[in-house]
């Protein structure tokens, strides 16, 4: 078990879980941010990440037993992170992602499933940053390193790929009665996970010295179609879903800035075996069905009204979207 805990980020969707859960574990927390947004328990050290002379300053003589960066999306920042937390820094847990898998893949995804997307480059800068890693483990004087590959992760977003994430968009128009476009036939299986499942997973590597050296996917074990998950977010909201199929390549087309989360990842059928993660923390498993844990999303978004963001542009492109059937 790690004791002193450096996380990188720490406020975000699926980062926030994680810090929470580290501080009621008693272990202490440091979260290096841009802004200092407190979090009781923890510490927060103000620097700009993308710069190393600002997080030494933040840092002055701190070690850690274990860094996390949340927020890392190019090689010069997983470079620049083993440059400063050389000789003060444990374990070095970097955050990729499962859309880093090959697809199509038919059988539930293991960690041993070759690392290959063509098509999104966020996926191919993860992928470069892992393999910058695996060589840079190789050499002296460099930590021990954990690789972990979230997939699609919610807590405060909606997890859709059309009109949600940080808008509301997908939720006006179900509310309104107006077409909720699915990418493809809806009929594809499908893992979301609740950031507060994943958190135990995640925790539970940090100074697990069965971790060193490994990558780790942390998902739920609870397999869903588009279709359902649509529907639960409909259900949550108390209404029903009026749901549009359009073929992912045709949204690609209206929609370029989708193409690679579509075709990239969500088009595919995406089932995970979690076996790997569980021996290494055999207390971990999902306790948040998705019904339960959209209808917490929503309830987020209700409580406060500028957090309803909705995207004009978005209700144009899903109307358009929704003649081309």
């Amino acid at each position: 078990m790690a004791g002193k805990i450096l996380f990188i980020g720490g406020t975000g969707n699926v980062s926030s879980a994680c810090s929470r859960l580290a501080v009621a574990s008693g272990r202490p927390l440091y979260l290096l941010t841009r802004t200092a947004r407190p979090l009781p328990g923890a510490t927060a050290l103000v620097a700009d990440a993308k710069h190393a002379s600002s997080i030494r300053t933040a840092l002055g003589n701190l070690e850690f037993d274990a860094v996390v960066n949340f927020i890392g999306f190019e090689v010069q920042d997983v470079q620049r992170d083993l440059e400063v937390f050389a000789g003060r820094c444990g374990q070095y847990v970097f955050i990729s992602s499962a859309s880093c898998y090959t697809k199509p893949w038919l059988a539930p995804i293991t960690e041993d499933v070759p690392l290959a997307n063509p098509v999104w480059d966020y996926s191919q800068k993860k992928i470069e940053c892992e393999r910058f890693l695996e060589q840079a483990a190789k050499q002296p004087g460099c930590p021990p390193i954990t690789i972990i590959r979230p997939s699609l992760t919610y807590d405060t977003v909606i997890p859709v790929p059309l009109g949600g994430w940080t808008e509301w968009t997908i939720a006006e128009r179900m509310l309104a009665g107006s077409p909720a476009i699915v990418h493809g036939d809806g009929l594809s299986p499908w893992t979301v996970t609740h950031s507060e499942d994943l958190a135990p997973g995640l925790v539970g590597l940090l100074g697990n010295s069965a971790a060193y050296g490994e990558a780790f996917h942390i998902t739920g074990d609870e397999v869903q179609t588009w279709d359902q998950i649509y529907t639960k977010l409909a259900l949550a909201l108390g209404v029903k879903a009026n749901l549009v199929h359009v073929a992912s390549e045709t949204i690609a087309r209206v929609m370029p800035d989708r193409l690679g989360s579509l075709l990239g990842d969500k088009s595919h059928a995406l089932v995970f075996d979690n076996s790997k993660l569980k021996r290494c923390v055999p207390s971990f498993k999902q306790q948040i069905p998705f019904e339960e844990g959209i209808a917490r999303t929503v309830k987020w978004f209700m409580a406060d009204p500028g957090r309803r963001r909705v995207s004009a542009q978005m209700h144009a492109q899903l109307d358009h979207l929704a003649t081309l059937v």
